[in-house]
């Protein structure tokens, strides 16, 4: 559910524990990649002095990678998101199909996407797989004593060749943020525009006059009544009654021919 910020009537997209934890989790997955780079890159392994501090600072921070996360699981508003992005929806896989996914009719998208998109998803999904691995092969190598030979060449391996994996993602993901001002705006304030969400989201985005309550329900007249962004976050991801959608929405029925 979304409410009009009552002064600019922007949207609240994203509580502040939710931002903090995308920040930390991106700072900290930035400094691995560039101490990364530098001690394995044989063009900037050489500019570097300090390899074993360069390498200290990689450990650590990889070790601290899943720590916004868990801790992240304390904001109510932030387990409803991994609800949203554990799930995909008829709408998800029409996204990944179509080649006009950004097509808009009367100034709402004509997929019925939720908060997030499928590549949002699928992005999601690989970046928490890709910690995972990376801090059980970045165990293996920083203490090989307990590791057999196999253990640890294979797990030098597939760190390497997921550091490549993963730095391509994350070129992907920043060039497509920096593409979407909206959406770069979205994740540093918290509030987006509505026209803007209702062209990309506009399942999650509930039209003038029909904001839903924190039940899902239409509001009674229309009002947009004031609840905390948390609540806002949370009381959207409700499973549909016939259980074919993740998502629900005011609009969420007036799905393009071939839908489910």
């Amino acid at each position: 559910m979304r409410r009009p910020e009552p002064s600019s009537g922007r949207l609240v997209r994203f509580t502040r524990a939710e931002r903090s934890i995308h920040h930390v989790t991106a700072l900290l997955m930035l400094v691995c990649l560039l101490t990364a780079a530098l001690l394995y890159l044989p063009p900037l392994s050489a500019l570097v002095g300090r390899r074993e501090m360069v390498r200290t600072v990689h450990v650590w921070c990889g070790f601290a990678l899943p720590a916004p996360i868990v801790l992240g699981l304390l904001s109510r508003a932030f387990r409803a998101d991994l609800r949203r992005l554990n799930r995909f929806v008829p709408a998800d896989w029409q996204w990944l199909r179509r080649g006009d996914r950004r097509a808009v009719r009367n100034g709402r998208g004509v997929l019925p996407v939720g908060k997030f998109n499928a590549g949002q998803k699928l992005n999601a999904a690989f970046t928490a797989g890709a910690i995972l691995v990376m801090l059980g092969t970045g165990e293996i190598m920083t203490f090989p004593g307990p590791w057999g030979d196999r253990w640890r060449t294979g797990s030098t391996f597939v760190h390497d060749w997921l550091f490549l994996a993963v730095l391509a993602v994350t070129a992907g993901h920043l060039w497509e943020a920096l593409r979407d001002r909206e959406a770069l705006t979205g994740m540093l304030t918290g509030r987006v525009d509505p026209g803007w969400a209702a062209r990309h989201h506009a399942s999650w985005a509930a039209p003038a006059g029909r904001t839903p309550d924190a039940g899902g329900r239409p509001a009674a007249g229309g009002a947009n009544a004031q609840v905390d962004g948390a609540d806002a976050q949370a009381g959207e991801a409700t499973a549909d009654p016939r259980g074919t959608s993740g998502e629900r929405g005011p609009d969420f029925a007036k799905r393009p021919p071939g839908m489910s």
